[in-house]
């Protein structure tokens, strides 16, 4: 489980929602099928050029996303992790794995097929509808609720996404460290970012 004290997060959107944020409105939680850590508000970690270039795919691909982007922006936010679910922490995948286990368990018994993580369009290695973490871990967060045990405010993940940076680099062009809010009280303010 990841504590520490603050974190800074991006969230790349359209410009007329990211003002209605900085006059006071919260960003929506994000509760798609497919989401790489589950149901949450999303941002990019200490990184706001990648929210940038989040954005500007969403605009320049609207065939893939119910958002429409009309003119990128990004919204800056300070976040409490509280408790997180850290997947850069061994006890934290420990405990993402048992839910996994605990869950096919359910889906073998009820006879559904697990969901599976697909491509989200041609070309797509780094299969980014992520419908089985996602299941996983939001089966998770319903576990542990049903046990009693503390929930978790914030989950907080890197992934390695993209072309190798250089031939024969296994460090990827894309990668990052994404958090998601899970309870928006996790979200002490949001900040205008400079323009990018």
């Amino acid at each position: 489980m990841f504590r520490t004290s603050w974190v800074l997060g991006f969230h790349g959107c359209d410009r007329a929602v990211g003002e209605r944020v900085l006059a006071g409105e919260h960003l929506q939680l994000s509760r798609n099928d497919y989401d790489w850590l589950g149901e949450g508000i999303y941002f990019w970690e200490n990184d706001p050029l990648r929210a940038y270039h989040w954005a500007l795919f969403i605009q320049q691909h609207p065939q893939f996303f119910k958002t429409r982007i009309d003119k990128p922006f990004v919204v800056g936010a300070i976040i409490d992790p509280g408790s997180c679910l850290d997947l850069s922490d061994q006890s934290s995948l420990t405990t993402l794995q048992r839910a996994y286990e605990v869950f096919r368990e359910i889906r073998k018994m009820e006879g559904g097929e697990l969901p599976e993580n697909k491509s989200g369009f041609e070309g797509d290695a780094d299969l980014i509808k992520r419908h089985l973490d996602c299941a996983v871990i939001n089966f998770m967060h319903y576990f542990r609720q049903e046990e009693g045990l503390e929930p978790y405010t914030t989950v907080r993940g890197p992934f390695m996404e993209g072309e190798p940076l250089y031939p024969g680099a296994k460090i990827m062009a894309k990668t990052h460290v994404q958090i998601t809010v899970r309870d928006p009280v996790a979200i002490r303010g949001y900040f205008r970012v400079a323009e990018l």
